[in-house]
């Protein structure tokens, strides 16, 4: 396992990406990791999430009766429930790379898998706290698109079922078609290895930020692309543009690293100074990491509302 930062409640720690894969139905992935994630909160010091008090508003049929305040019933004779600031509705938004570089894996677990699960457990958690959740799959072009609805929960979670690996990844172009069709602002995570210029990566995303989304970027990749611990030499093969290169590990490892070092600093650094919330993730940490910090920015989005 990568080492896992502090700030991520220690109850929540506890779901192996590799173990996840072996369940076969997506809905049930999510549900098993959210309730796990939120069991995980209420035995640790950020119960308070979620629970942030409002506002009294009269008792309405249909509503929770757990949530009546009987202290208030007994001074008045009438019924009346609490509001929390995090039940202002938000619209929340997974975007997926679905391109062929994604479906690398040099464990049990592809990129592209790992990304699905990562989307599908994200959007159960958003429905879950009664955000309007919306979808979108792109590599070259928009694949797939499904518009907010406090109702699209299982629609999504099929979507993101049957996705199939496309082609080339381009960012600029998808992320303008998905800009323009996500008109009222919200939350938008985009899931990508992002292998392109960081520069032309930020540009594309930060579309979605001038529109005034809040932008969650994460960055998943398998350990193999961080650590180059191949051993053998052999001709490896780009899986986007099909071009083969003779490498021998020994001789290009601390070369690779330094690249890889620099590539992942600079897109941080961009995503960071343009107001992205970016995270890296590699396919072997848990997912309790990505859905504290869609917690952290979805309490933050209920307090200024």
């Amino acid at each position: 396992m990568a080492q896992k930062t502090e700030r991520v409640p220690r109850g929540a720690r506890f779901l192996d990406p590799e173990v996840l894969g072996r369940i076969d139905r997506l809905d049930l992935l999510a549900r098993t990791v959210v309730e796990g994630f939120i069991n995980g909160l209420h035995r640790s010091p950020y119960l308070g999430f979620s629970m942030d008090f409002a506002e009294h508003r009269e008792y309405m049929p249909g509503d929770d009766i757990r949530r009546i305040d009987w202290k208030v019933f007994a001074r008045s004779d009438r019924f009346y429930v609490k509001e929390f600031e995090a039940e202002s509705n938000a619209n929340f938004m997974a975007i997926l790379d679905v391109s062929r570089s994604m479906t690398f894996g040099s464990r049990s677990i592809t990129k592209l898998d790992y990304a699905r699960f990562l989307a599908a457990c994200v959007t159960y958690f958003a429905s879950k706290q009664r955000d309007r959740v919306a979808f979108a799959s792109f590599d070259d072009d928009v694949v797939d698109y499904v518009p907010p609805s406090a109702k699209h929960l299982e629609t999504i979670l099929h979507v993101i079922e049957r996705i199939e690996p496309g082609g080339r990844s381009e960012y600029l172009k998808p992320m303008l078609k998905i800009t323009e069709a996500a008109k009222r602002c919200g939350i938008v995570m985009v899931i990508s290895d992002f292998y392109e210029e960081p520069r032309a990566v930020v540009d594309a995303i930060l579309n979605l930020r001038y529109r005034g989304h809040d932008v969650i970027a994460y960055q998943v990749l398998d350990p193999a692309e961080i650590d180059f611990d191949f051993e053998e030499s052999a001709t490896y093969e780009d899986m986007e543009t099909g071009e083969s290169v003779p490498v021998v590990p020994g001789r290009m490892r601390e070369e690779y690293r330094r690249m890889m070092a620099e590539h992942l600093a600079e897109i941080s650094s961009l995503m960071i100074k343009n107001q992205i919330d970016y995270g890296l993730l590699r396919t072997d940490q848990p997912l309790d990491e990505a859905l504290f910090r869609y917690l952290m920015i979805r309490e933050r989005l209920g307090r200024v509302r």
